[in-house]
């Protein structure tokens, strides 16, 4: 449900491989020295590496790789490592020259800036500058800058770039390895595209689940105390749920176009990718306009009788962006966030399943920096960045996070202002969808008018205006509904303030009780 300019203007931040001395061995796959048909002018590279590759162990257990990882395609190690190796030298560092003492995410930075020609030609001056400039997420860059119309992915973001360009170069695997190259930041962006959720990140589930619940229940349990809840059984009347396979959705959608990150491609060439990809954010495809694009896939599913009042319908046309269909391969999905213009939403899960954390308004999550404005969050570069560096730590927490998995049929409602991420654990479809009920109605006008509206208000291109739009559209449908809610928050209020009854025999001062003769 990441649809806000927060995550947009979110910055990233990586923190360092940790170094341990305890690790487990890992050889990597060697390739075959005619696969080196590409790299006559790379300086100095090897095909194979007799070393082996060290992968830290975790705080409390061991890391599991995917089943079809292979080894870092360049040999990178972890910088840990080069205390166990026989030679001193990291070749990341006589590679770069004078500019060894920058950062490997500056590096990184300052390559961004150049283009596929440049970087090709920049890969040719030392083993450094060759692991450097074959970073995929420079190519992925490229590739999504240069394609706004969708993209034919290729095995590796370089190949796919270098095929779209030059259709007819014959592009080959070179598999080579770089030796003695210790890099933390590039070796955790391998291992965080690699690795396993670890069992404990998923086997605590403390949401509450709830069947069958009449419509008021809900209302008064969950959506007015602002608490997450997960619903199970309400999508049995779904066709999606029957329908909605691989070969359905393709067929369906033809020659649509979805929005996919910042480009609009095809269903299946989404699919060729998520197929094939293997990096630490894959990318998701992430579309409001489905149903006006696809139709048959709007009458495919019915929102749940729990989220039946939805306010902004009241706006028309002028409403902001409120549904949106997912569609991603394990590994994707959001980030921690809060959904847009303080909306609550629902997230129902069609196919695979997900992994869900959620923390109250009140709490920020650990790793998780929010701007004083609330426009920009700094958080992990990637989803099983943060379960790596920060998960252990809410264990001693107070308020501990709720945490679920969501399986198909399942719905979960996250109340607004919850700060959530949401990965999926397999190939995963879903339809989401942010509403506002009299329950939130006040809370959403606040937002809406902050000094700041311009910048945090999102889905819609008159952010300014949308206010006065919205309590006018409420005012003239509902009338005497805002005074109304308005009322009883006041006397909420003022039960709040009310002391109880201990409170008022209590002498303030003395901690005694109070006694009248």
């Amino acid at each position: 449900m990441l649809k806000t300019r927060l995550k947009r203007g979110k910055k990233q931040s990586r923190k360092s491989f940790p170094r341990k001395p305890n690790s487990i061995l890992k050889k990597p796959k060697h390739e075959s020295k005619n696969q080196e048909t590409i790299s006559a002018a790379s300086p100095e590279l090897s095909g194979e590496d007799e070393e082996y590759e060290q992968i830290e162990e975790g705080e409390d257990g061991n890391f599991s790789l995917k089943g079809s990882a292979q080894s870092h395609s360049h040999g990178v190690q972890p910088l840990g490592n080069l205390y166990f190796s026989s030679s001193p030298i990291n070749s990341r560092n006589t590679g770069l020259g004078n500019l060894q003492t920058l950062t490997d995410e500056l590096v990184l930075d300052i390559l961004g800036l150049l283009g596929g020609t440049h970087l090709g030609v920049l890969s040719t001056v030392s083993k450094s500058f060759y692991v450097f400039c074959s970073h995929e997420p420079l190519w992925r860059n490229l590739v999504l800058e240069t394609s706004e119309d969708g993209f034919l992915f290729n095995g590796s973001w370089k190949n796919t770039f270098v095929r779209a360009h030059t259709c007819s170069f014959n592009i080959v695997s070179s598999g080579i390895k770089v030796r003695n190259f210790y890099s933390d930041y590039l070796f955790q962006s391998w291992l965080c595209a690699n690795l396993e959720m670890k069992p404990e990140w998923l086997e605590r589930d403390n949401i509450i689940r709830k069947k069958g619940i009449f419509v008021e229940e809900f209302v008064s349990k969950f959506e007015e105390p602002n608490k997450p809840v997960l619903l199970e059984g309400c999508l049995d009347n779904w066709a999606a749920i029957e329908k909605w396979d691989r070969e359905y959705l393709v067929e369906v959608c033809g020659d649509a176009q979805f929005s996919v990150g910042p480009v609009h491609m095809k269903l299946d060439n989404y699919f060729t990718y998520s197929d094939q990809v293997r990096e630490e954010r894959p990318l998701y495809l992430f579309d409001p306009k489905f149903a006006e694009t696809v139709p048959q896939l709007g009458k495919d599913f019915q929102v749940p009788e729990y989220f039946n009042e939805d306010l902004f319908s009241l706006l028309g046309n002028d409403r902001p962006d409120y549904r949106w269909i997912i569609i991603g391969p394990a590994g994707s999905g959001s980030s921690f966030h809060i959904d847009p213009n303080s909306t609550s939403a629902w997230n129902a899960v069609v196919r695979g399943s997900k992994k869900w954390l959620l923390f109250p308004p009140d709490v920020v999550p650990p790793g998780v920096f929010p701007s004083p404005d609330g426009a920009e969050v700094a958080c992990p570069v990637s989803i099983i960045e943060w379960f790596m560096n920060f998960y252990n730590a809410t264990k001693s927490w107070e308020k501990r996070p709720i945490e679920c998995v969501c399986k198909a049929g399942e719905v979960i409602f996250v109340p607004n202002g919850w700060w959530h991420l949401v990965i999926n654990l397999e190939d995963s479809v879903a339809i989401t969808q942010n509403f506002v009920s009299r329950r939130n109605l006040l809370n959403v006008l606040d937002f809406l008018k902050r000094p700041n509206a311009s910048t945090l208000v999102s889905g819609t291109k008159d952010r300014v205006n949308l206010h006065d739009k919205f309590k006018n559209a409420v005012n003239a449908s509902l009338p005497g509904t805002l005074k109304e809610l308005m009322q009883k928050a006041e006397e909420k209020k003022r039960q709040q303030k009310k002391p109880s009854f201990w409170e008022s025999v209590t002498d303030s001062k003395m901690g005694a009780f109070k006694f009248s003769f």
